[in-house]
């Protein structure tokens, strides 16, 4: 399996990357970036892009896992559905028709919620599914990151880090709000080679 991840450099990302670069069915890994990972591996290659709107042609990948994402914190809703809309958008129409294309959304996301993410979040997530044939959302709750992964943003990596040691706790008494960073990777990998009877997977299902 040939594998494409967008947001490589992110929390949910990282984890993409590390569980699918062990994966032994995975034999080629094309990190979409800006920035460069860091990561070293005969897997992996990376494509430097400036613009996500323009990344050109993924044909040839069997799965693309779109993990690129960002807190709508301060942000205006044209600037964040550039993001979390045409961004996107633009990743699903590049790879191949029938390729499994995975986008990352969130618990809560909704076409009539009163946060503005959650109805774009909502929008892409629908025209996913409507233009892709293998189009999934994926929309993870508490993310416990693992194996070394860490948040781009300071202070998501300070709350993880206080509420760490209650994380395993909460994941055995409300698992339907709780996963980890790893088990998050492998069961969208794993909808990569089997699919799933639903188009939207919840947290209950990511784990």
């Amino acid at each position: 399996m040939k594998v494409v991840i967008f947001g490589a450099t992110g929390m949910v990302g990282q984890g993409v990357l590390r569980e699918s670069l062990l994966a032994s069915d995975v034999e080629e890994v094309l990190a979409v970036v800006r920035t460069p990972t860091g990561v070293h591996h005969p897997k992996l290659h990376e494509r430097k892009v400036s613009n996500f709107a323009e990344i050109g042609d993924l044909k040839g990948y069997d799965a693309c896992f779109y993990c690129l994402g960002i807190s709508s914190v301060g942000m205006d809703e044209a600037s964040y559905t550039e993001i979390s809309y045409t961004y996107p958008m633009a990743a699903a129409r590049a790879v191949d028709h029938e390729a499994c294309f995975i986008y990352v959304s969130g618990a809560g996301t909704s076409a009539t919620s009163r946060q503005m993410w959650a109805r774009v979040k909502a929008r892409t997530e629908h025209e996913i599914i409507e233009l892709l044939p293998n189009g999934y959302a994926v929309r993870p709750g508490i993310i416990q990151p693992t194996h070394g992964v860490r948040s781009k943003t300071r202070l998501y990596n300070a709350i993880y880090t206080v509420t760490a040691p209650v994380i395993p706790a909460l994941e055995k008494v409300a698992p339907k709000y709780v996963t980890t960073s790893d088990k998050l990777s492998r069961a969208m990998l794993q909808v990569a080679r089997v699919g799933f009877p639903r188009r939207i997977l919840e947290n209950i299902d990511l784990r």
